[in-house]
């Protein structure tokens, strides 16, 4: 991990698009940061031109002698280019005119490159086939080197330089006037008259190998990768950075430096090759929180008091910053809250600190009169250090104190005594706490006596109900039986007499006087059947009638006299 500062000093240049610029000469900005550019702003103030120092020019745009840009003909289309400037500046050729067989010899397949070092100079076969050597064909001079893809990335021999990069890689080469320049998703071919074509490196620009991570936050700024040139200087070879690429992730930015002129890099690939302008540092603008201890801060009363507290911060202008000369935004917010704290415990009495160990939203509501401490945390550290970061483009989204230690002779005594007076609370709360909960028992079983009592009142109540319920349903069933019974009785007694007055009536319809004395007849033998053959019937009506009553009376008188002697 390489920390942002390592590349204060850095030899930069940047092609890629800028959002906007910032001169910091004389310590004052050249412009409000917050709002973007112009094209009026760029021509009334040259140094804020929009992308100054990222305006990057194209090295294969321009027409050098022997270079030619490998176009959509492809890489022999190019070289038969560079073969006709060659010929026409009375230079040796370097496409070979041998001509391939198809018996014997080296063999060059399609979509190779046969190469041949003809006395110190290069030779390209292009054509595939078979090419005899000595003694079938001259070779006198000639050296075989060996076969390359039309395709190969990087080809170098004998002064002759073929590059061709593909999406995603970046070609740094050094040129004969050890000029740099890079080359993105293109190719050219040349040949060094005076000098050569040195391709320093193919870079993978997604994936950098060496990681920016802030050192205060641990988050990930970037990542970048030197390409590093060897220079010979006298009997020493050293080597000197000649292109830097940057990755910078999304909601991440670089701030760039030429002289005191700054501007901002926005997110995305880019590589850095002028050397007047450096690197200031990478940031980042999300969120960040960090807990940070403080110096030593005294009371009042001399008691020595150290801090933690707790911020939540967003970078959203790094310009500015940058021009405070602070390399993260720990750096800025932690002197300017050592210095307000500062003022404030200075004019508190360690008696009055004490009180409060927090700040934070669950002291909002704290009405003791005797916090000063956090009320003079309310009231100014917020707000004034809110003020203070605004001006280094940071927002100060939250802060709290999570953490204070007292220290020395007076603090330890005053910690004691505060201690035993915590002790006393405590104990006194547990005191009001066990006799809460007692009451609240005798009440929940109050409570639940009370439950019972109801419980079993709405128990009797149904119990005498369903006892009322039975006896009326009792009493309903009995008058609905008697009133049924009581009504088939009439029934059968009315069902009787109609009977008997039907059979009288029938009797009477009888004229024969025999039938009359047959039917008598019958009628005293079923009245013999029925009473016996020793009864005597009386008759009760009559002359006979008196004799019937003598009779009984007497019959009477001598059943009761004999029960009378038993």
């Amino acid at each position: 991990m390489i920390p942002t500062s390592e590349y204060g000093d850095g030899t930069t240049v940047v092609e890629g698009p800028s959002s906007r610029l910032y001169s910091s000469s004389a310590g004052r900005p050249a412009f409000d940061t917050g709002k973007p550019l112009t094209s009026d702003d760029s021509k009334s103030n040259p140094k804020m031109a929009i992308g100054e120092m990222t305006r990057a020019v194209d090295y294969l745009s321009e027409n050098r002698p022997f270079f030619v840009r490998i176009g959509k003909e492809g890489l022999l289309s190019a070289l038969n280019k560079l073969d006709q400037q060659l010929h026409q500046s009375g230079r040796g050729k370097i496409l070979s005119s041998k001509t391939p067989t198809d018996w014997i010899g080296r063999q060059v397949s399609p979509g190779c490159l046969g190469l041949i070092n003809h006395g110190g100079l290069p030779k390209i076969l292009t054509r595939p086939g078979r090419y005899p050597g000595f003694p079938l064909r001259n070779w006198w001079a000639r050296e075989w080197c060996g076969i390359r893809g039309l395709s190969d990335t990087v080809l170098e021999f004998q002064g002759l330089t073929v590059v061709q990069v593909s999406q995603n890689q970046a070609a740094v080469v050094s040129d004969p006037q050890n000029r740099i320049f890079v080359i993105k998703n293109a190719g050219f071919v040349a040949y060094g008259i005076e000098g050569t074509y040195n391709v320093l490196a193919i870079v993978d620009q997604t994936h950098l190998p060496q990681t920016v991570t802030d050192r205060v936050t641990g988050a990930t700024l970037g990542s970048v990768f030197d390409v590093k040139m060897a220079s010979a200087v006298g009997k020493r070879s050293q080597e000197y950075v000649a292109a830097m690429f940057l990755n910078i992730p999304a909601n991440n930015c670089a701030i760039l430096q030429r002289g005191d002129d700054l501007e901002l890099l926005p997110a995305g690939q880019h590589y850095l090759t002028e050397p007047n302008v450096t690197l200031r540092g990478l940031y980042t603008l999300g969120e960040n929180q960090l807990e940070m201890p403080t110096k030593d801060i005294f009371t009042r009363d001399q008691v020595p008091v150290s801090l933690t507290i707790y911020m939540k911060w967003q970078l959203l202008e790094p310009l500015k910053l940058a021009t405070h000369g602070y390399t993260t935004p720990y750096d800025a917010l932690r002197d300017k809250a050592q210095s307000i704290l500062t003022q404030i415990v200075a004019h508190l009495d360690y008696s009055s600190m004490v009180k409060q160990r927090s700040f934070g939203p669950e002291s909002e509501d704290d009405t003791d009169p005797a916090s000063p401490f956090l009320d003079a945390l309310r009231t100014h550290a917020m707000d004034d250090l809110h003020v203070a970061a605004l001006e280094y483009g940071i927002v100060l989204k939250d802060l709290a104190v999570i953490d204070r230690q007292f220290k020395g002779d007076i603090a330890t005594t005053m910690d004691k005594l505060t201690t035993r007076a915590l002790q006393a609370q405590v104990e006194a709360a547990n005191v009001d706490r066990e006799n809460s909960n007692k009451v609240k028992q005798e009440e929940g079983a109050l409570s639940v006596a009370r439950i019972k009592a109801q419980a079993l009142n709405t128990k009797a109540d149904a119990e005498a109900y369903s006892i009322v319920a039975a006896a009326k349903a009792s009493a309903e069933r009995t008058k609905i039986e008697a009133e049924a019974e009581a009504a088939a009785t009439r029934v059968r007694a009315e069902a009787e007499a109609e009977a008997v007055r039907v059979k009288a009536r029938a009797d009477a319809e009888v004229l024969d006087s025999f039938a009359r004395e047959m039917q008598f007849r019958r009628t005293e033998v079923q009245r013999v059947g029925a009473y016996g053959d020793k009864t005597v019937f009386v008759p009760l009506e009559g002359p006979a009638g008196g004799l019937a009553g003598s009779m009984a009376t007497g019959m009477a008188a001598g059943l009761g006299a004999q029960k009378a002697r038993s």
